[in-house]
């Protein structure tokens, strides 16, 4: 930690006059209608890596001013309603003439339509919101009803416009869907939290702190220090890097030059919390770090293609004899295997590659492929060896499907191995807070995602999802691979490994949502979900529906789909 503060202190120092921005925060929904609009043109964009997620607030208007300038994409009045929405969303750069409210409140509150209360001056720019969920349902399986109580507060701005400033903090009590609590009784986290514990019956009170600082170098190479989420892919879900676990630590350095765009990051990560079913336990937690390399290129003006790798690696884990903080990785443009190997580590690596193609004007493709471990010689031989580890994803999204206007559809194929993501030491799987840090069921399943959007007047936005999932689970002392919290020496066989091996389990759940926004990022959501599974196992086996409602203002919505 001392070596990436003084890392910190160093590139504060050679920091150029140049104009920050802080990042568009991680929202499906947000960011699904910003990625519509490269879809609909056909083309790749070049203001934005549309792989690497959250965007900056910068990039995200000269992104939109100029689809609108080169593809005309907001033909219909919903686009339109959109376009203005992320102008006004992002005001400060966009210098949107609709962003001005009509009847600001005593004259000084929401002056502007997106912002509570902001300051606009050379040597300050300043936006303050309040974050609010207010929710209610009903669970088949519970007699209680569900709730959710979230408050809050979002912070941005920029100092002299050369440092940029986030904060983001709420405070949650909730009773959680009965599938989540199940969940939470096998591995006592709350998805997508760290910290919690129990608030009166059957609910969970936790607090949620991000922020972080933003400032450049150069041109072309910008840099954040905070504690937030990451999240890498085009698709529903990431193999590679996910927004699911909890927020961490991280330093992160991008450099975007010519069709070119490399980020480098490390996240310092909670290697096992101490948690029971009453809740986490005060004290401090060991700790693991993952640095990561991701690179990408735009091939033409249809095609990008990326190419990663990470390394997972605690200096705490007692299993490791003399293990300790590795500088190498700290290395922005090393290849980790090579260091591994070279100083006889333990540590987690793992590599990949991703695509994003945009075939035809409203129709594009993608997908993800990830190598953890392999043996040419076993996948030849086909014999199901448990170290030829890896998971695939492809992926399609068809934009103004069958020519109708903004209805959007998105389709998805996720397979992962048995064992992947897992590791032979005790704090070397990709985990943060016991919480998968890519796809949130593990690994040893295959998944189907189907996706349809409907924006049929400017506020209202309909959507469907339905995720079919068969996966393996383990019986109590049995380690069939799904679990990657799990050593990998606990496994039950060498050969003969397949994907969904273990209990089977058959999961079908389907979220059906309709939002409607009544002021800017005010929304009001009425939701419907059924979740089915079917197992070996009988704990397993349940059929759970829900229906709630929510009133929503500044936050994204929340999503337990596993």
């Amino acid at each position: 930690m001392r070596v990436l503060l003084t890392l910190f202190a160093f590139s504060l120092f050679l920091q150029q006059p140049l104009a920050q921005s802080t990042n568009a925060s991680l929202n499906e929904d947000y960011y699904h209608l910003l990625d519509r609009y490269e879809v609909k043109s056909g083309r790749i964009a070049p203001e934005l890596f549309t792989t690497v997620k959250p965007y900056k607030r910068s990039a995200l208007v000269a992104y939109v001013d100029s689809l609108e300038k080169r593809y005309h994409v907001f033909t219909s009045r919903a686009d339109q309603f959109n376009r203005d929405y992320f102008r006004n969303d992002n005001w400060e750069w966009s210098r949107s003439a609709t962003a001005d409210s009509r009847k600001p409140l005593w004259k000084r509150i929401y002056r502007k339509q997106s912002d509570f209360a902001h300051v606009d001056l050379p040597e300050l720019d300043l936006h303050v919101n309040p974050v609010l969920l207010l929710a209610a349902g009903r669970d088949s399986r519970l007699t209680d009803p569900l709730y959710t109580n979230t408050r809050g507060v979002e912070i941005r701005g920029m100092v002299d416009r050369k440092i940029g400033f986030y904060t983001f903090l709420i405070e949650n009590q909730m009773r959680l869907p009965s599938y989540v609590q199940d969940e939470l009784g096998r591995n006592p986290v709350v998805p997508h939290e760290g910290f919690w514990k129990e608030f009166k019956t059957g609910g969970v009170d936790f607090f949620q702190a991000r922020a972080y600082i933003d400032w450049n170098v150069s041109k072309s190479i910008w840099m954040q220090f905070g504690h937030d989420r990451t999240f890498i892919g085009n698709g529903v879900r990431s193999l590679i890097f996910s927004d699911f676990a909890p927020p961490s630590l991280f330093w992160r350095t991008n450099v975007k030059v010519w069709k070119l765009n490399y980020l480098f990051q490390i996240n310092r990560m909670v290697a096992e919390p101490n948690t029971t079913l009453a809740g986490s336990r005060a004290g401090k937690y060991p700790e693991k770090y993952v640095a990561f390399h991701h690179a990408s290129i735009n091939i033409g003006k249809k095609l990008n293609v990326g190419f990663f790798e990470s390394v997972i690696f605690s200096p705490a884990d007692n299993a490791v004899a003399n293990n300790s903080f590795e500088l190498n990785y700290l290395n922005p443009i090393i290849f980790y295997r090579a260091i591994e190997q070279q100083f006889g580590s333990s540590d987690n690596v793992i590599l990949g590659a991703d695509f994003k193609w945009n075939a035809f004007k409203g129709i594009s493709f993608y997908g993800q492929f990830v190598l953890d471990e392999f043996v040419i010689d076993n996948i030849r031989a086909q014999n199901g060896w448990w170290a030829n580890k890896f998971a695939v994803q492809l992926g399609g999204k068809y934009i103004d499907a069958f020519k109708i206007s903004n209805l959007d559809l998105q389709g998805e194929i996720n397979i992962v191995r048995p064992y992947t993501y897992s590791h032979n030491t005790r704090f070397g799987s990709y985990s943060n807070y016991n919480q998968a840090f890519a796809h949130p069921l593990g690994a040893n399943f295959t998944e189907v995602v189907g996706i349809a959007r409907y924006q049929p007047v400017p506020r209202v936005n309909l959507s469907a999802r339905v995720f079919a999932i068969r996966t393996g689970k383990d019986q109590p002392g049995e380690n069939w691979g799904s679990d990657i919290l799990k050593i990998s020496n606990t496994r039950q066989q060498e050969f003969g490994n397949t994907i969904g091996q273990g209990a089977a389990t058959n999961i079908l759940l389907a979220d059906f949502t309709a939002s409607y926004m009544v002021k800017h990022n005010l929304f009001l959501d009425a939701k419907f979900i059924y979740r089915d599974s079917q197992s070996d196992l009988t704990s397993f086996n349940t059929r759970t529906q829900i229906t709630s409602l929510a009133l929503r203002l500044n936050l994204a919505q929340r999503q337990y789909d596993f």
